[in-house]
């Protein structure tokens, strides 16, 4: 199975929640949409399942035309974020109902219930009714009815947000081996740059209605084809601060250090520099780019500490493993390694990124 999309536009209430997309879907691929809130992420699902019609562009499928093909003849499978299942059947019957709709005889039906049922570890609750459940195990059942359709083309929109954090990473984790087959085009869609990146396969990056880049997740993660792809992919987000290249130096806000050699030859005059908090140091011994800052305000969440930064009036997040409790206030020296940022043109078009971003250190 193939789907093609050729530059598809959408608008409802006069807003245009996609704006010329064009895509190409292939079976046995793996599709994470990637975005914030209102991207245009469930809209995209939606014209794909046929829920909705484009106002301009194409849809095909194996070169015929599907665009005004209603979801009642697409061999389509659609989970949601709110899990939607039938109160009054048992688990065994929500699987089921799609199978009988499509007129499985009982021993294949059986086959295929407890199959999927297996993989997402919910067979021992084929009997149970879908109230008496706790909200990761329904949509465990919401997912499995969606797979056990075995459609070509799967559709998820972000079915693990409303989960507790235990849960959604033990799913996360099974369903990078369940949604892959050979037959099948599976398209998912996220708001957290951590799940794409578990997830792996292609990353779509969206962004008010339009694609920004499409790659392999590690490839995109690591080489953002913009700032506003690096801010997106990025949890929190990547620092980002005007900078100026200077012969052989790079400024920003006054510090000056020697230009690393990925900067060498690419630019001169403004740019805008960007680094990862995980990549800022607060150990001044390393030297590079010093800046003094104070903290604004410090998370934790038990494997990190987030250090909010106020830095000559910008905004600077760091990361730090492990829990470091520390007063908002505080005095703070931020250091940054020149070979660690990333240098985009003063448009935003990246121009170069860092040598461990090639590595396994991105």
């Amino acid at each position: 199975m193939s789907l093609e999309l050729r530059d598809i536009s959408y608008l409802h209430g006069g807003h245009e929640w996609l704006s010329e997309v064009s895509l190409t879907l292939e079976a046995g691929n793996l599709y994470v949409l990637l975005g914030e809130t209102d991207a245009g992420k469930t809209t995209l699902l939606r014209l794909l399942s046929g829920l909705e019609r484009p106002d301009r562009g194409r849809i095909i499928e194996h070169g015929r035309d599907i665009t005004a093909l209603p979801v009642t003849r697409r061999e389509v499978a659609f989970v949601y974020q709110q899990f939607v299942n039938y109160p009054s059947f048992t688990v065994y019957d929500n699987i089921a109902a799609p199978l009988r709709r499509k007129g499985l005889s009982a021993t294949e039906t059986e086959r295929k219930v407890r199959a999927i049922a297996g993989l997402l570890h919910i067979d021992h609750l084929l009997g149970r009714l879908p109230p008496s459940l706790s909200g990761g195990q329904q949509q465990r059942v919401a997912i499995a009815r969606g797979l056990v359709k075995e459609a070509g083309l799967v559709l998820l929109d972000e079915p693990l947000v409303n989960l507790d954090y235990q849960l959604r990473q033990e799913l996360r984790d099974e369903l990078r081996g369940i949604l892959r087959h050979e037959e099948q085009i599976v398209v998912y869609a996220t708001t957290e740059p951590d799940e794409a990146l578990q997830l792996g396969g292609t990353t779509i990056v969206m962004d008010q209605g339009r694609v920004l880049q499409t790659g392999p997740a590690i490839e995109v993660h690591r080489r953002p084809a913009s700032t506003r792809v690096a801010r997106i992919f990025s949890e929190p987000p990547m620092n980002l601060a005007k900078a100026r290249i200077e012969e052989d130096k790079i400024i920003l806000d006054g510090a000056a250090a020697p230009l690393p050699d990925h900067m060498q030859d690419r630019l001169n005059g403004a740019c805008v520099v960007g680094i990862f908090p995980h990549r800022i140091s607060l150990d001044a011994r390393q030297g590079g780019l010093l800046f003094q800052g104070t903290l604004a305000l410090s998370e934790m969440d038990g494997a990190h500490t987030f250090l909010h930064m106020e830095i000559d009036g910008n905004e600077w997040v760091a990361q730090r493993a492990g829990a470091h409790p520390m007063t908002p206030g505080a005095r703070l020296q931020a250091c940054l390694d020149p070979r660690d940022l990333y240098l985009f043109k003063p448009d935003g078009a990246l121009v170069s990124n860092p040598v461990y971003a090639y590595g396994t250190g991105g």
